[in-house]
């Protein structure tokens, strides 16, 4: 695919193209520093600022939005540069390939906008300010999550406003924290700046949006496997999911640690701390409450001997996933409550006549024909196995 660039900018020194109508100064000298060392191809060639957000006319030729904007509101319907007609409505196209570019340039004023708000994160004691900033962050992060890579000094701002006892201040920061996550990069530098202190703290004694929050976190930090064990391994973690998972602050708070554990639960070491701090009770609890990902927590722990032998002598279990099947659950709660069913009833007699007579067989006969292999191939073994004598 072809990349798009300003080829046709009208370099700084020139006038610009837009003298008939008022373009805002730079706004500091620093701007004015940075757009200097730019490269031509990213200043507007109606204002001759750097661009911000990039757009492509249909004539190929690329403007600032605001500035081709300002344009077509004065009643122009023709290309700047060319003059040729433009179709109405004239359509403006995102360059992203330009943006992605300015923005990584390290002279680009937007990051050295961003710089600044780095800097009055850290010395304002003003939470209103902290607010704003926090916010214009995140902006920022969600279209450039690898904007600040490796950056400590954001990580350390951004984890000082988690701490506050501000509500909303600390569930702004997580937001950030979140955002910056979702870079691989940053996944792996969040733990090693000792975020997971800070994020165990929004969990366990946060209001509930905000351990929700961190617990949302934790699941994308845990995406990158070797996190998975260091986390697991921090202090009071898996007591704090197991708890919010078992005893949360609501659905959502249920739901999302139970996520966090599922994810957890992929190294092998963190399944049995999760069955030594009571996970799979917890998991049932959570399963009764109507949090369907608890039996997808029971299906992660069945996957070591600890966590299997605690849910066949755990009370309630069959019905739970009797239940998951009986109300058409998610594709992989379906998955999880039969794989469950099948390897409990292969095991031990009581559970076998609690599934037969809780109409197991019934329900199979309707998923061996569902579109997900899994779910048929499961159905399928699990009817032979409750139909023997």
């Amino acid at each position: 695919m072809q990349i798009t660039l300003s080829t046709h900018s009208v370099p700084p020194f020139r006038t610009p193209l837009s003298l008939h109508f008022p373009v805002p100064p730079p706004c500091c000298l620093l701007t004015k520093m940075a757009s200097s060392d730019l490269p031509v191809d990213f200043h507007c060639p109606i204002s001759l600022e750097p661009m911000t957000d990039p757009v492509i006319l249909s004539t190929g030729h690329t403007f600032d939005r605001a500035s081709i904007q300002r344009w077509l509101d004065t009643g122009h319907r023709t290309c700047p540069i060319t003059k040729l007609p433009l179709p109405d409505p004239p359509l403006l196209i995102p360059n992203l390939a330009l943006r992605s570019l300015i923005n990584s340039d390290p002279h680009s004023p937007a990051h050295l906008d961003h710089r600044s708000l780095i800097s009055s994160l850290s010395a304002s004691t003003c939470p209103s300010i902290k607010l704003e900033t926090l916010t214009r962050l995140d902006r920022f992060l969600r279209g450039h999550p690898g904007g600040y890579r490796g950056d400590s000094a954001l990580v350390s701002a951004v984890l000082c406003c988690a701490h506050s006892t501000d509500k909303g201040l600390r569930r702004k920061a997580l937001a950030v924290l979140l955002s910056l996550s979702l870079d691989d990069d940053n996944k792996v530098g969040l733990v090693a700046e000792g975020g997971m202190g800070t994020i165990l703290g929004a969990l366990t004694g946060g209001d509930r949006a905000s351990s929700a929050m961190a617990a949302t976190v934790v699941t994308s930090l845990a995406m990158v496997e070797v996190n998975k064990a260091t986390i697991g391994e921090y202090p009071g973690m898996i007591v704090g999911l197991v708890g919010a998972m078992g005893e949360g602050k609501g659905v959502r708070v249920r739901k999302e640690a139970a996520t966090a554990l599922c994810t957890l639960c992929g190294f092998a070491g963190n399944r049995r701390r999760a069955v030594e701090e009571g996970a799979v009770e917890a998991a049932v609890g959570a399963a009764r409450e109507g949090v369907e990902r608890g039996v997808e927590v029971l299906g992660a722990l069945g996957k070591c001997r600890e966590g299997r032998d605690r849910v066949l002598r755990c009370e309630g279990v069959v019905e739970i996933l009797v239940w998951v099947l009986r109300n058409n659950g998610s594709k992989r709660g379906v998955r999880c409550a039969l794989l469950l069913l099948l390897w409990m009833c292969s095991c031990s007699e009581r559970r076998w006549s609690e599934a037969r007579n809780q109409g197991v067989v019934e329900i199979c006969v309707g998923l061996v024909d569902d579109e997900d292999e899994k779910i048929t191939r499961s159905a399928s073994s699990l009817i032979q196995v409750l139909q023997r004598d």
